[in-house]
C-alpha cells in the first residue's frame, strides 16, 4: 500500500442536508476512450471519438500517442457545439480526431499511475520505428506488467527492463511485429490481454492469445475490448462464441475508422448512486445505455440488492434509495473497481457484507483492500480482509481524515461515507481528477439541489 503525502490536502466531506434529488451527468468512459484511442490511432484512416473523458488517465494516453507521431485534435463537435447538451454534459461538445500517421520513436512515454496506458501501448510501442522509453509514477513501478513484457517478447519484440518485469523500460520497435500463439497468465491483469487484442491486427501473424492460471478478472472489460476490436473491422474469435476457454484469436487486417460516441463512465456514476441509496433519496443518470459491456452496470443489481430501487428509460437510470441499506455477499470479481465504492456503502448498513473475488485489487492503484480496512476502521469501523476480500461488520463511525493513497477510487468512497458522518476529510479528493474530473464541484452542486426539487448538475 503506497503511503501518502505527511501533510496532505483535507477536503471537508459534506455532510446530506436531506435525501438527494439530483440528476447528475457524468463524463464519458476512461475505458472506452482509452481503447477508442488505441484502436484510432492504429486504423488505416481518421477516426472521431465525441464525449471523451478528459482526465488525467486518458489525456495521458493521448500524449502518448502523440510522442510517437499520432495526430489528435481535440475540437468542439459539430454537432453539439453551441447545443444545452455542449454546456452541461462534461465533455458533451467535444470531440477528438486522431489522425494515424507512421509510428515512430524515439520517444518518451509517460504513463502516470494509469493501467490503461502502461500495458496498452507498449504493443503499439512494438509496432513503431524506433525505441519508446515508457516511465510513470513511483506506483506505476511496483504494479504488475512482467506478462505483457513476457508476451511481446515471445511475439517477437525486444524490450530492455533491466529483467524487472516492470517499469521503467524500453521498447525497441522495429516497425512491426511478427505476432502468432502466445502463452500468458492474466490472473493479476485482464488488462494484459486486452493490450494484445488491441494491437493484433497491425501484427504479422495476428495473435492467438491463451490464459493459463487462476481465473481471469474483470471479463467485462476483455468483452469490452473484443466489441470494440469488432465494431472497426477487426475478426476476433473468443471462447464465448464456441472457441476454446480462455483462449482469443485476432486476424491480421485494416482496422477502420470511425465516429465513436462515448458512453457515460458507469463506474464513475457509481458514487451518485451510492447518494440515493445512503441517504434514501433519488439520482438520475442521464444517457445510461441500455446494452453495455462496462463494469458499472452492474451496480444496477448490486445497489437494488442493498435497499434501493432503479428504473432505466430513455432518459437515463433512476436510482432511488428505500431509507435502508441492507449488507450483501457477493462475488466482485469481474467488477472489482467498484468494490471500494460498495464497501463505503456496506459499512453503513444495517447487516454485515462478505465482498469476494477481489485479491487482484492488491496490485492495483494501491493495495485496495489493505486500504479500505486501515481507513474504515480508523473512523470506527470493523473490517477484516480476507484472502480474496474484505469482510465488513456495520459498526457508528465517527469523523477523521480518510487517507486515499493517490487512488481515486478511494476519494469517492470517503465522500459516500462523509454523506452520513460528521467531520470525515478526505486526504487530496484531487485524486479523482485521475478518472473523474471535478469530483467535488458535482458532488457539492448535487446536494445543493437537495432536498427539494431535482435541478441538473
Amino acid at each position: 500500500m503506497t503511503e501518502s503525502p505527511a501533510h496532505p490536502a483535507l477536503w471537508p466531506a459534506p455532510v446530506a442536508p436531506g435525501a438527494v434529488d439530483a440528476t447528475v451527468t457524468v463524463p464519458g468512459s476512461k475505458s472506452v476512450t482509452n481503447r477508442g484511442l488505441v484502436l484510432a490511432a492504429l486504423s488505416s484512416e481518421p477516426g472521431w471519438l465525441r464525449r471523451p473523458l478528459r482526465s488525467r488517465d486518458t489525456l495521458l494516453m493521448a500524449e502518448a500517442l502523440r510522442t510517437m507521431g499520432v495526430g489528435i485534435e481535440e475540437t468542439a463537435s459539430s454537432s453539439s457545439a453551441g447545443s444545452a447538451d455542449a454546456v452541461d454534459r462534461p465533455g458533451g461538445g467535444e470531440a477528438w480526431r486522431i489522425i494515424p500517421a507512421g509510428l515512430h520513436g524515439p520517444a518518451t512515454v509517460d504513463v502516470g499511475n494509469a493501467g490503461t496506458v502502461m500495458r496498452f501501448l507498449p504493443p503499439v510501442a512494438a509496432l513503431a520505428d524506433g525505441p519508446v522509453r515508457f516511465d510513470g509514477d513511483p506506483r506505476s513501478y511496483e504494479r504488475p506488467l512482467g506478462g505483457v513484457i513476457d508476451a511481446l517478447r515471445s511475439l517477437g519484440a525486444r524490450i530492455d527492463d533491466d529483467n524487472r518485469g516492470a517499469l521503467p523500460m524500453t521498447v525497441f520497435g522495429s516497425g512491426a511485429l511478427e505476432g502468432g500463439a502466445v502463452e500468458i497468465d492474466a490472473s493479476s491483469s485482464s488488462q494484459f490481454v486486452s493490450a494484445l487484442l488491441l494491437s493484433a491486427p497491425r501484427f504479422n501473424q495476428g495473435v492467438e492469445v491463451r490464459h493459463v492460471g487462476a481465473a481471469l478478472p474483470s471479463m467485462p472489460h476483455i468483452r469490452m475490448t473484443v466489441d470494440m476490436l469488432r465494431s472497426v473491422g477487426a475478426q476476433v474469435d473468443t471462447p464465448e462464441a464456441g472457441g476454446e476457454p480462455n483462449v482469443w484469436r485476432v486476424t491480421p487486417g485494416a482496422l477502420l475508422g470511425r465516429d465513436l460516441v462515448v458512453e457515460p463512465d458507469l463506474s464513475n456514476a457509481q458514487p451518485f448512486l451510492a447518494a440515493a441509496l445512503v441517504t434514501g433519496g433519488r439520482v438520475t443518470i442521464p444517457d445510461w445505455p441500455e446494452h453495455t459491456t462496462q463494469p458499472g452496470d452492474a451496480l444496477r443489481e448490486i445497489f437494488t440488492t442493498m435497499g434501493g430501487s432503479c428504473e432505466l428509460t430513455e432518459q437515463g437510470l433512476t436510482f432511488t434509495g428505500s431509507g435502508r441499506i441492507h449488507g450483501i455477499d457477493v462475488d466482485l470479481g469481474e467488477v472489482g473497481e467498484l468494490t471500494p465504492g460498495i464497501a463505503a456503502v456496506a459499512a453503513l448498513a444495517d447487516s454485515p457484507s462478505t465482498l469476494r473475488g477481489v485479491a487482484h485489487l492488491r496490485l492495483h492503484e494501491t493495495d485496495r483492500l489493505a486500504a479500505l480496512t486501515k481507513e474504515l476502521n480508523e473512523l470506527g469501523g470493523d473490517v477484516t480482509e480476507t484472502a480474496d476480500g474484505l469482510h465488513i461488520r456495520p459498526r457508528p463511525l465517527h469523523g477523521g481524515i480518510f487517507r486515499t493513497y493517490e487512488d481515486h477510487r478511494l476519494a469517492t468512497a470517503a465522500a459516500v461515507i462523509g454523506l452520513a458522518v460528521e467531520g470525515v476529510e478526505v486526504e487530496n479528493v484531487a485524486t479523482t481528477a485521475k478518472t473523474l474530473p471535478d469530483f467535488p464541484a458535482l458532488w457539492t452542486d448535487m446536494l445543493a439541489a437537495s432536498p427539494g426539487p431535482a435541478r441538473r448538475v
